[in-house]
């Protein structure tokens, strides 16, 4: 009895515990009962990202899963438990063996064999093994017909047979070897004697290669080979231009066999090397099937646009492809003639040039004259000059003969410094400049040729008279004497050798003639200039010594002409002018804008003087008005003789024939306003002139009015005005 109330008592006392201070941690109460609770229902808030969450008798636990660990190194947490990814590659560097690469993966990593190794399994950390491409491959020709397959781990090579070569590439088939073409006796041998160096050094690499040596002669890498080739090239090309087509053909085949047998022994997909006279890029792609993809190889005077299809071809696949850009800086002064075969299909009165690089493009496809599709080549003009109804440009290639060809070359646009050539064969390329002749102006020639005859008569008159006419002698006719002769001289070379462009020498002289006369009359105008002011503000010494006036008016033009022809000797005489070239053409207009500007102010301020002395109050009329009479002529005079050369600027460039008949027109009149200005409207030279041609009776007459006093003041008068005039 008593124990049963005791049992009773305690069970109402637990109920009593449960419903007051509830179950413990981990349980929770049902009816009477604490059960347990599964805390992983929110597995993901209590034990993080890659993580999985137990449940146990009243608690929990996380582990983090496979290929992650928690950042405390604990296998299992409660609190705390950020779980990170492994990387078993760098844990453990051996984790996919020595033939494969392991990439980390979250959770995982996965194994990647190399080239030439295959899984064993399909998992994706599964070991790699060697595969045996010769007994994979026993039905396939895979080292062509000359050759036997030998494995090695990870690849294969290829034995070849004498006469055939792998180029010392593994997994590369057998090709055959032509080493007779780098003989010496063969024909290009014969065409340059220089190549002799070239060919014996190829042919003995060719023969190692092909294993007809056993001598480690001949045997050398592709890249210093390839070095060693343009060194010696350059030795041929640096002395200075070929003597004959032959030799150049000769040196361009023979460069061109040597890339083909070098391309395959370089290191490196892209191969790059300049020299003194040459500039080469050879790209080259291996591989068991023909590779695919556009081919850009480019430098400095040329680019090259096709395909890896092109360069391959069609035939047997040679386990390689190769395509080369080669430029020669200098061989165009080589080439530049044997137009003969352009000069039939087109004009006999037509003249070609070549007007780029020549360049050089080389393939591994055996039928380079028949090419799957076109190649496309850009070549940089040696100068910039646009297309005109008088210039085209041809494109062009050397043919093997030694002489230039368009035949399957045409151009396909074209601007000032560049041509774009589309051709369906390969050789040397180059861009030819084609001149058109052109039927002179009649009419033109006629007005050039009178214009320029009447202003020479008129300069003669004007010399004549200022050399001789005592009456107005002084600084300012020692500058109209000079100025009158630098004109007529400048204008008399213009008449007959602006269009004398044969010899070279001779017109090279011609222009450097016009270039300094021209200069001259521009120079003694600013004298002029210099001179009117000095007459203005100097009150006294306005001359200039004569020693003063000759070392400016001749020594500044020679100065610029001497400086011109030592920065650009070429730059004097043009193909259809002896004139300056586009490039040398601000050597003479430059000095001519800085003269006229300086003019313009020596004007204004001379204007300005005059002006102030005008209102003064004892002005001294009669010299005042000579020298706003002679400021007057000297600012006509730049203006007409400015205006001539703002048309000149533009006289030789095509389809400005407007402006060529405005040039002669001012040329002309140049020398007759000198004469009308500065003596016909002179009252002193016209007396002279009266003295000269006068009769003696007309003298006499003129004699006796000098007695009348009226006729005697007037003339007193009249000598006092010459004396000022003749100072000034």
């Amino acid at each position: 009895m008593w124990f049963g109330k005791t049992l009773l008592i305690l069970g109402v006392a637990c109920v009593m515990w449960k419903s007051v201070f509830g179950c413990n941690a981990g349980f929770a109460v049902n009816g009477s009962d604490c059960i347990d609770m599964n805390e992983c229902d929110n597995a993901s808030a209590l034990c993080g990202n890659h993580s999985r969450c137990l449940n146990t008798n009243g608690s929990f636990f996380c582990e983090c899963l496979p290929g992650y660990r928690n950042r405390n190194g604990k296998s299992s947490f409660t609190t705390d438990g950020q779980c990170r990814d492994i990387n078993e590659c760098t844990d453990n560097t051996k984790i996919c063996g020595p033939f494969a690469k392991c990439k980390n993966m979250m959770g995982s990593y996965n194994c990647t064999c190399k080239f030439g190794y295959v899984k064993i399994n399909s998992s994706n950390a599964g070991p790699c093994e060697d595969i045996d491409e010769c007994t994979k491959a026993k039905n396939e020709a895979i080292c062509g017909k000359e050759g036997s397959c030998r494995n090695t781990n990870g690849s294969y090579w290829c034995e070849c047979s004498e006469g055939y070569t792998n180029y010392g590439n593994e997994r590369t088939p057998c090709s055959e070897l032509n080493c007779e073409r780098f003989s010496a006796d063969s024909r290009h041998a014969q065409s340059l004697l220089d190549l002799a160096d070239i060919l014996s050094m190829m042919k003995n690499s060719c023969l190692a290669l092909s294993g007809s040596i056993t001598s480690g002669e001949g045997k050398s890498e592709g890249d210093a080979l390839l070095e060693k080739l343009l060194t010696a090239a350059d030795s041929i090309l640096s002395p200075g231009p070929l003597d004959s087509s032959e030799g150049v053909s000769g040196l361009l085949s023979t460069v061109e066999n040597s890339i083909l047998l070098i391309g395959p022994q370089l290191k490196h997909n892209i191969t790059k090397i300049e020299t003194a006279e040459t500039d080469a890029q050879i790209a080259i792609q291996r591989g068991r099937t023909p590779p695919t993809g556009p081919i850009y190889l480019t430098n400095e005077n040329a680019a090259l646009s096709t395909d890896w299809k092109t360069a391959a071809g069609t035939g047997t696949y040679p386990g390689f492809a190769l395509a080369a850009l080669l430029s020669y800086k200098n061989l165009e002064g080589s080439v530049n003639g044997s137009f003969e075969e352009l000069k039939e299909d087109e004009n006999d009165d037509m003249s070609f040039q070549i007007f780029s690089k020549v360049v050089s493009v080389v393939v591994s496809n055996p039928s380079t004259q028949n090419l799957s599709h076109n190649v496309t080549i850009t070549l940089r003009h040696l100068q910039e000059i646009k297309e005109s109804p008088e210039l085209s440009y041809i494109c062009a290639y050397w043919k093997e003969k030694g002489a230039w060809s368009t035949d399957g070359c045409h151009q396909q646009q074209s601007n000032a410094t560049h041509t774009v050539c589309t051709c369906k064969h390969l050789s040397s390329f180059a861009v030819l400049m084609a001149l058109y002749p052109m039927e002179p102006d009649f009419g033109l020639l006629v007005v050039t040729k009178i214009g320029l005859v009447i202003s020479l008569l008129c300069l003669i008159l004007s010399i004549l008279t200022f050399k001789f006419c005592r009456s107005i002698q002084g600084t300012r006719n020692t500058i109209h004497l000079h100025l009158c002769i630098c004109l007529f001289v400048a204008d008399l070379i213009f008449l007959v050798g602006i269009s004398q462009t044969t010899p070279e020498g001779g017109c090279k002289f011609v222009a450097a003639m016009l270039h300094l006369f021209f200069l001259g009359v521009f120079t003694w105008m600013l004298l002029e200039g210099v001179q009117l002011y000095r007459m203005v503000v100097l009150v006294f010494n306005a001359t200039i010594r004569p020693l003063y006036l000759y070392v400016t008016g001749y020594g500044t033009p020679l100065v610029i002409v001497i400086i011109s022809a030592i920065i650009r000797p070429n730059g004097y005489g043009t193909d259809r002018h002896c004139w300056l070239s586009s490039d040398l053409i601000w050597s003479f207009f430059g000095p001519v804008c800085f003269i006229i500007i300086l003019n313009v102010f020596f004007f204004i301020i001379t204007v300005w003087k005059l002006a102030q002395k005008f209102t003064s109050l004892n002005p001294d009329l009669s010299k005042l008005h000579k020298i706003k009479a002679f400021t007057v002529t000297a600012i006509a005079q730049m203006c007409v003789l400015g205006l001539m050369w703002v048309f000149g600027a533009f006289l030789f460039q095509k389809g400005l024939t407007p402006v060529e008949y405005i040039f002669t027109i001012l040329n002309s009149l140049q020398g007759a306003l000198v004469f009308i200005m500065h003596c016909l409207l002179s009252k002193q030279v016209r007396e002279e002139y009266i003295n000269i041609l006068c009769t003696p009776q007309m003298k006499k007459r003129s004699d006796f009015s000098s007695t009348n006093p009226s006729s005697s003041q007037s003339q007193g008068s009249r000598s006092g005005q010459h004396t000022g005039e003749s100072q000034i």
